[in-house]
């Protein structure tokens, strides 16, 4: 069994490295009064402009049918992949798609397609098939057993699956798959920031425009359609909603691709500038010098972003799961609470910090707010719902009592898990959050794009995978030893008798 470390513990380090980031913080704001700008945001907000209509009405359709098209086909992929998760090369696959943002793969597609169709659709498509290969290959796997036994021992593999996996599986996939379309809208919205006409792209123009009215028409078109998600998208309709999107993408005028650009960029544009040049000895200073002059620098401010962003989000969580419960913040109190987290998880992390952007300017404060905010409404929406579903005694107390006494105590485990479990997507969002200009990894890679240099970009794309992986693996260990300590101390409860181990 692993070492064992305590919750206490692991809030008491992550503290103290979000305090040695502190030196490296930028938080310069740009010379204009942010307040005055804020305001100014404010008034369209509240007075929204709905007068293009038509340019966002076709926006939305395009966000709802790269979202519809795009977690269908890397659903589709996925549950062909799930069945044969085990096996190593099907698990690598799936985490290499995974870990690699959409907004990256939608950089790397458009030098290939262009703008195009298959840009934003495989760019949502390839990520999420890693990702539903995952989740469905362990919903299957919790499934009951008994009916695929009871076939006998000669039934093919894919029978097995058809009639006596999937069937009992169903209706937790149909939910997951739900809840992917939500993420897949908000995906789908952001490709518009890197030139895809959905609804990013027409917040970009009128941000640009200074229109903060149209903009936030915008803005509340998409929170509608987040909102209403799962009563405009029923199971028994998705057919004729894949149909719509299909119809709805075949509109899309795409640039012709050349003439072999795929193979030239698999053969040419990847490899890197040594090797084409025929000089192998120059392949490690090379290497040397995009690791110290981008990778590295990068990568700090990656992990100062997300430090400091991991620590402001749990800081909301821990003061939030309160708001939404009505022993501790009355009815309206707990209606405008889950208003306020309802808004702050809708946006996308990579809109929030475009909106910061606008107010404070390029630094990693928009970035820190955004991450914050974004993820600790995630967190804080979870544990209030757990805290409703606790059960109270009679005289149990309410208002900040309730809460200090009772609810964080109980809930004390659950929320670090849960900030552990966003660690991984804090990192992989500071990445590219650096399209903004933040000197996060994303930034150096959209430089290497932007001229044009793929190899440098691919290098840099692999070193942002394996920094996502790396924190997934040390989150999961640092969850399991707060697991073996939890089952240590229970054991060691008066009274309990002591718990065999199962392995030697």
């Amino acid at each position: 069994m692993p070492a064992s470390v305590s919750r206490g513990g692991v809030v008491a380090l992550f503290l103290g490295l979000a305090l040695i980031c502190l030196p490296f913080v930028d938080f310069a704001t740009a010379g204009h009064d942010p307040w005055a700008e804020l305001g100014r945001m404010a008034r369209g907000f509240l007075a929204p402009d709905f007068t293009a209509v038509e340019q966002i009405g076709w926006a939305v359709a395009l966000t709802i049918a790269f979202a519809v098209a795009g977690v269908a086909l890397g659903g589709a992929a996925g549950l062909v992949l799930a069945p044969f998760y085990r096996l190593r090369p099907v698990r690598w696959l799936a985490i290499a798609l995974r870990s690699v943002h959409e907004l990256f793969w939608a950089l790397l597609l458009l030098q290939v397609f262009g703008i195009s169709v298959w840009s934003g659709l495989l760019a949502i498509a390839l990520p999420y098939a890693g990702i539903f290969a995952k989740v469905l290959s362990e919903i299957l796997d919790e499934a009951d057993p008994r009916p695929s036994r009871w076939l006998g021992a000669g039934v093919d593999p894919l029978t097995r699956f058809l009639w006596a996996r999937a069937p009992l599986a169903r209706p937790q996939m149909v939910s997951y798959a739900l809840y992917r379309l939500e993420c897949g809208l908000r995906s789908s919205a952001v490709l518009g920031f890197v030139g895809l006409p959905t609804l990013g792209y027409q917040l970009d123009s009128f941000f640009k425009q200074g229109d903060y009215g149209a903009a936030g028409a915008v803005m509340a078109i998409y929170i509608l359609l987040i909102a209403t998600v799962r009563q405009w998208m029923r199971p028994r309709l998705a057919l004729a909603w894949l149909a719509l999107a299909v119809g709805v993408l075949t509109q899309v005028s795409s640039p012709p691709m050349g003439q072999g650009a795929l193979w030239r960029f698999l053969s040419q544009d990847i490899i890197p500038a040594p090797l084409r040049a025929g000089d192998p000895a120059g392949l490690w200073p090379w290497l040397w010098d995009l690791t110290t002059g981008s990778i590295l620098p990068g990568l700090g401010a990656t992990l100062v972003v997300a430090q400091l962003s991991l620590i402001l989000a749990g800081a909301l969580a821990f003061v939030g799961q309160a708001l939404i419960v009505p022993r501790v913040s009355g009815r309206v109190g707990a209606w405008l609470g889950h208003l306020v987290l309802v808004l702050l998880r809708s946006f996308p992390e990579y809109m929030l910090a475009y909106l910061f952007l606008q107010v404070f300017g390029p630094s990693m404060l928009p970035a820190v707010l955004a991450l914050g905010l974004h993820n600790g409404a995630i967190i804080g929406h979870l544990l209030g719902r757990q805290a409703r579903d606790l059960t109270l005694r009679p005289d149990a107390p309410r208002g900040l009592t309730l809460w200090g006494w009772e609810i964080v105590p109980r809930l004390f485990g659950s929320f670090v898990a849960l900030c552990l479990y966003r660690w991984e997507i804090i990192i992989r969002e500071s990445a590219i959050l650096g399209l903004l200009g933040v000197a996060t990894l994303g930034f150096y890679l959209d430089d290497a794009i932007v001229a044009l240099r793929m190899d440098r970009a691919l290098v840099i794309l692999v070193a942002t995978a394996l920094v996502t992986i790396l924190i997934d693996a040390l989150s999961r260990g640092i969850r399991a030893r707060i697991g073996a300590g939890s089952l240590r101390r229970r054991d060691a409860l008066p009274g309990r008798p002591a718990r065999q181990a199962s392995h030697p």
